[in-house]
């Protein structure tokens, strides 16, 4: 678990200052214009009801030591992400195009998909918590799809205005900024994020025994980020699974 521990905490960004990130590069990324109209996005998977109730539960004892937290709700929806990338706005409908295509050829709610622990990352002071989800070969290929499509409209240069709230922290930028390379493709981590807490607390319950079980995706989603990386207002969802293909 300690190497999945490194792992997360190079997935969720290595902490880097506003002024280092808006510098930096990833695949495809291009300098945005000064004024431009960014968004930071994420291309996830919408759990089953198995999973929802199983990240509710973790965030209900989260929040009992952590009531400044925050809920799973309508702006902060349990999730898999697949990719956060800053994107202009005007491009959005052609980012829904390329990640419909991929859909074309993949059937994201046939994954048969597994959680296997909690874990979290310290992240603005508080434990941002996680339910790790087993990478399968079928996930990782659909990954790399989702990352491949969007490349083209990725740009760099976000900042807090690009999140819903407009108010993410430096940590929450520069993950974004730094998803691809820092967090796709052989360094993925697939999650479920429930909520933040005390470390002392997040320590306790990831001691705990811990019974795997498994969810499917319901779907595909878009979502303008919120802080910590929340799912924080829905701009696109795919087709019904029966027409994804």
């Amino acid at each position: 678990m300690k190497t999945i521990l490194f792992r997360l905490i190079a997935a969720f960004g290595i902490v880097a200052t506003l002024g280092q990130s808006t510098t930096m590069r990833a695949k495809g990324n291009t300098l945005a214009p000064v004024g431009s109209n960014l968004i930071a996005i994420d291309v996830l998977l919408d759990p089953d009801q198995m999973m929802v109730v199983k990240a509710n539960a973790l965030n209900d004892r989260l929040r009992g030591d952590y009531p400044a937290g925050y809920s799973l709700d309508a702006t902060h929806a349990p999730h898999v992400s697949m990719l956060q990338r800053f994107v202009r706005a005007s491009d959005l409908d052609a980012v829904t195009a390329a990640v419909a295509r991929v859909l074309a050829a993949e059937r994201p709610t046939d994954l048969q998909l597994t959680a296997k622990g909690i874990d979290y990352v310290m992240w603005a002071g508080v434990a941002v918590t996680v339910l790790l989800v087993e990478r399968t070969p079928d996930l990782m290929r659909l990954e790399e799809k989702i990352v491949d499509a969007v490349t083209p409209f990725s740009v760099s240069g976000g900042t807090a205005a690009a999140f819903v709230g407009a108010d993410a922290n430096a940590e929450t930028v520069a993950y974004v900024e730094t998803f691809v390379p820092k967090s796709s493709g052989h360094n993925y981590i697939p999650h479920v994020t429930a909520g933040v807490a005390r470390e002392a607390f997040v320590k306790q319950l990831k001691a705990e025994p811990f019974q795997a079980f498994n969810f499917k995706p319901d779907g595909v989603s878009i979502y303008q980020l919120g802080n910590f990386g929340t799912a924080s207002r829905k701009v696109w969802q795919s087709a019904a699974s029966g027409t994804m293909r």
